[in-house]
């Protein structure tokens, strides 16, 4: 006797040719293993958390990470590495940076010194410079304060290999617990000089340095105080120069929060504004999120981008220090977001940072259905829909053990609803339906479904929503229940 889950895929696929008679889908499982996703970038075993050191050189993206490889849990921090040539098949590379006398190696940024100001190259060959944030462990058991500092390396072969700065750290600690992730920048002052700018998280704030070196650093201003969400320590700022459709110039401060954000624990808040001779000084006082769900953290930008691309692209954390260590997968844990396009865009006069799928995402369309039914048979566990909405509408994803995945659209909220969505028991706050506010009209939606995670983007991300699932078996089918059109499903299994 064929059981009835076979049947029910089997009318599923015949449901879907009569919408594609020429291409009819059929279901296919993953044979990797569990929760490992296709097209989502994970450590090829052990634990890992904020992307760090984001830069392109030669055409090459490198994604410098933080990595402990011993055990899928937090521990002695390293900074793993992988290389892309488009942002989406990636070449895993030896651990870059490993702990040393004078801590673990958190997290930080790299950038290409063009003009060798740091002397650690030529102009010939200039270096990739790695800053990041030592944290001295023995120090933090003790009592200290000032375990936290800021020290260099660089790379003379695009990255392969790296030379610590023998005089680390270049920015000692001020009697500061918190003080920690460099995002360093090239930029321009008011005088039209060429100098290093440094954004750092202290504390619930951020402080700005700046050098013309990368090694000689002082200090400029201080922001955050008494602006923005404050319900935990601040994280993994990054500052970035956006062009208005009005040709005006305005500076975005990233700034990660944990906890604190919308839907409880970790979240990326930002800052719209100017930066002029140091000092950030915001618009208004409105909280902004550039992500709604609650498993997108950490992220921030590549640097030395070419000129041509004229973008920002960003990529994520794809969890939540809620339950970052106890997600239920073996060999490895966590995942970084899908590769997101920075912009502006404005709402009834107010400024927000639109996150869209980069571009690249799109190489990994396998194939394509076109459907008209209700409900249809998925080609594979990882997939993305592509559909028009009216502005309130209904998806939801479904499996052969009635586990379901619910996104919708009622009045001015945006729901994600992964309470029903499969293992939700490894900790108290991951079963859980989360919403998110949008007044304005919902006109089009993407989904990139995987195996262990689902993104949402409205309006090609004018609202964006990361969450984690973890169905018992695959999500097989899609049902459109109201306020949804033209409807097309991209198999992305690679």
């Amino acid at each position: 006797m064929i059981p009835f889950n076979r049947i029910f895929i089997l009318f599923l696929s015949l449901l879907a040719i009569s919408c594609n008679p020429d291409n009819p889908i059929v279901f296919q499982d993953s044979s990797g293993e569990k929760y490992r996703p296709e097209y989502h970038f994970t450590p090829p075993a052990g634990w890992m958390n904020d992307p760090n050191g984001l830069v392109y050189l030669d055409g090459e993206y490198h994604l410098f990470y933080q990595y402990y490889p011993d055990t899928t849990v937090w521990g002695p921090m390293h900074w793993g590495h992988a290389v892309s040539n488009d942002l989406v098949n990636w070449e895993n590379l030896p651990i870059a940076l490993e702990p040393d006398s004078l801590g673990y190696i958190f997290s930080g940024s790299a950038v290409i010194d063009i003009d060798n100001s740091s002397g650690f190259g030529s102009l010939d060959n200039p270096p990739m410079v790695a800053i990041f944030t030592y944290h001295d462990m023995n120090a933090e058991r003790s009592g200290a304060k000032d375990y936290q500092s800021q020290g260099i390396a660089y790379s003379l072969d695009k990255g392969r290999t790296w030379t610590k700065y023998q005089e680390n750290p270049v920015l000692p600690n001020q009697g500061i617990k918190d003080f920690r992730d460099p995002k360093v920048s090239r930029i321009t002052d008011s005088d039209g000089n060429q100098l290093w700018m440094m954004t750092l998280a202290v504390l619930d704030r951020i402080q700005f340095y700046s050098s013309p070196d990368l090694i000689h650093w002082k200090y400029e201003s201080e922001f955050g105080l008494g602006i923005g969400a404050h319900g935990g320590v601040w994280e993994c700022p990054d500052l970035l120069p956006f062009t208005t459709k009005t040709g005006e110039t305005k500076w975005v401060l990233l700034v990660s929060i944990n906890p604190g954000g919308p839907q409880m624990g970790s979240a990326t808040q930002y800052f719209i504004g100017d930066f002029q001779n140091g000092v950030f000084t915001p618009d208004d006082q409105m909280i902004r999120w550039l992500d709604y769900g609650p498993d997108n953290y950490a992220g921030v930008t590549w640097s030395n981008l070419p000129e041509e691309q004229d973008r920002t692209i960003l990529i994520g954390w794809m969890s939540n220090w809620l339950y970052a260590e106890v997600v239920p997968t073996e060999s490895w844990r966590s995942a970084m977001t899908i590769p997101r396009e920075l912009s502006l865009f404005d709402v009834e006069g107010t400024l927000l940072l639109k996150s869209a799928p980069a571009k690249e995402v799109d190489l990994l369309r396998k194939a394509s259905y076109k459907l008209s039914d209700k409900i249809s048979a998925l080609p594979s566990q990882s997939v993305e829909i592509k559909a028009e909405i009216e502005n309130d509408f209904s998806i939801q994803f479904t499996n052969d053990l009635g586990e379901k995945l619910a996104i919708f659209k009622n009045g001015g909220l945006i729901t994600v609803d992964r309470s029903l969505a499969g293992q939700n028991t490894f900790h108290p706050d991951f079963r859980a339906s989360h919403s998110a506010p949008m007044s304005w009209n919902a006109y089009e939606i993407r989904i990139f479904l995987d195996a262990s995670s689902v993104e949402v983007f409205l309006n090609d991300g004018e609202l964006v929503m990361t969450s984690l699932i973890l169905p018992t078996e695959s999500f097989n089918t899609i049902q459109v229940l109201n306020g949804v059109e033209n409807v097309e499903i991209f198999d992305l299994k690679k």
